[in-house]
């Protein structure tokens, strides 16, 4: 008894004389990053309780298909004069326009300086639109065309011009503790190589002129622009630990016009064009309907053998459709977390576009009993999806879910049950048990340091 008494001493007063963890240290009560690139110095730091430095950090070796080849180092080899804290819509720009390999810190809020009205121009008007192209006068049969139309391009032009900033190749881009913010910015990845994009809530990249096409489907639809990350004919790139929302401006609250959705949004993580070797993990999507493609044409000119790309512990919140949507790629999805509350909103989760191949395993999907489990599919000219190790829980019954033949069951044509491939390039794979608690509370900004 005596001895564990002084044994008890002892400890208690280790823990006294032990250095204090710096004020500035992000205590999330996250897993740990492992990077493949961090220096003694940040070991040093870890073990004295300071911050690591994000912008150094780098893809973890075998991190899904980003770490391919020469995996995803972004601007971690920036010397000092290549590295820009900023805070402005301006700072952005200037600090994305400068010379790399580099890294930009976001500290706080970054807002665009305008408003719609700053960039309307040639006597465009929203009620002037509606009233030239109201299918009652307009028609359905073609697109609108005339001086309205050429005003509404002119102003959405001006639009892309100020809030549409590219990123160039070898860049990291990353938020500072955990309220770094873009507002109304489209980062836009535009065939470059070697992208890291981390610890940001990007929100609401509104379109203040959505285009009216009458001969979309069969009764036309009002289509947007701008997603929060466009990544273009690029390859190498990381996207990790973002939050993406429409803030209080999200596509439910809009009205209808001509009888369809009037959509201000497009896509939150957007990934087209022979895009190649991306990887996004723990992000939070909440409260968006078309919120992840894969590929935007049916076309296999330019796209075949692209599009690869991998999507772990993501947390799909409340959102509608495109989780993701694929053409092409081999695409793995493993360890996401997909929260379906309401079956009115709710579209599908992944869709299975032209020559995809879906591999999902180990996901939790916890849906309300009024959203059916064979619409977490779709068929969009897809032919196989594997699925494997997935799990269901509606209330609080937990079970195990075939994807492909709970689709099959209700749908025709049947969707193959072998995508053609096994995933090599993953972390560990988690049992799809833990996937709730550990995505729900730790994927998104904030959740890092």
């Amino acid at each position: 008894m005596k001895r564990a008494v002084a044994l008890t001493a002892l400890l208690s007063l280790a823990v006294l004389s032990a250095p204090a963890a710096s004020a500035t240290s992000l205590s999330t009560g996250a897993p740990e990053t492992t990077t493949s690139s961090e220096s003694e110095s940040e070991s040093e730091s870890k073990a004295a309780g300071r911050r690591p430095d994000l912008g150094r950090q780098t893809l973890p070796a075998n991190d899904g298909w980003a770490a391919e080849g020469s995996g995803t180092t972004g601007g971690a080899a920036a010397p000092a004069s290549n590295v820009h804290t900023v805070s402005t819509r301006t700072e952005l720009a200037t600090a994305l326009a400068a010379p790399s390999p580099k890294i930009i810190y976001v500290k706080g809020t970054i807002d665009t300086d305008r408003t719609c009205a700053d960039y309307a121009t040639g006597g465009y008007t929203l009620e002037g639109y509606l009233a030239a192209y109201d299918p009652a006068v307009w028609g359905r049969e073609s697109d609108p065309s005339g001086p309205l139309e050429d005003a509404r391009v002119a102003s959405a032009a001006k639009q892309s011009a100020n809030i549409r900033l590219k990123v160039g190749s070898n860049t990291t881009i990353v938020g500072l503790g955990k309220n770094a913010r873009i507002r109304g910015v489209n980062l836009h990845v535009d065939k470059v190589d070697n992208v890291i994009i981390r610890n940001i809530l990007f929100e609401d990249t509104a379109d203040c002129f959505p285009r009216w096409t009458p001969t979309d489907g069969a009764e036309g639809n009002w289509n947007s622009l701008y997603d929060n990350i466009s990544v273009t004919g690029s390859t190498h790139v990381w996207v990790d630990h973002n939050t993406f929302t429409d803030g209080d401006n999200p596509d439910s609250k809009q009205p209808l016009r001509f009888g369809r959705p009037y959509q201000v949004h497009d896509g939150q993580l957007d990934i087209t064009h022979a895009s190649n070797f991306v990887t996004a993990s723990w992000n939070r999507f909440s409260g968006h309907d078309k919120t992840m493609l894969i590929g935007s044409t049916n076309n296999p000119a330019n796209d075949t053998g692209k599009l690869n790309v991998t999507l772990h512990h993501n947390h799909f919140e409340n959102v509608l459709q495109r989780l993701p949507r694929v053409r092409f790629g081999q695409v793995h999805v493993y360890n996401n977390y997909y929260e379906i509350p309401d079956a009115s909103t709710f579209e599908y989760a992944l869709g299975v576009g032209v020559q995809s191949q879906i591999f999902a395993e180990n996901n939790l999907f916890r849906l309300s009993r009024a959203v059916a489990p064979s619409s977490l599919l779709y068929d969009w000219g897809g032919t196989a999806l594997t699925a494997r190790g997935n799990l269901l829980r509606v209330g609080g019954k937990v079970s195990p879910v075939d994807l492909v033949s709970v689709y099959n069951a209700a749908h025709d044509p049947d969707l193959g049950s072998d995508a053609g491939w096994t995933p090599a390039l993953h972390t560990g794979i988690d049992p799809a048990a833990s996937v709730e608690r550990s995505v729900s509370r730790h994927a998104g900004v904030g959740e890092i340091g």
